[in-house]
């Protein structure tokens, strides 16, 4: 049985490693969850997802993933 997906992380530019990359799994999520580390990138979209536990990262409303040039 699958269960229900949970509500986007939602990230600030400040919580990216670099220009659009995060990873998963986070820093809040519980240890009995955790598996590898999997960088995402949300640079294109502002969104991304794991590929192994399927959590929803995205950029909070007006945030940019990368610096302006």
């Amino acid at each position: 049985m699958n269960k229900a997906p949970e509500a986007a992380v939602e990230l600030a530019a400040a919580d990216l490693l670099g220009p659009g990359v995060t990873y998963c799994p986070n820093p809040k999520m519980p240890l009995w969850s955790h598996h590898p580390r999997v960088y995402i990138n949300i640079e294109a979209s502002g969104e991304g997802s794991c590929a192994y536990c399927g959590t929803v990262y995205r950029l909070k409303a007006g945030e940019h993933a990368t610096h302006p040039h």
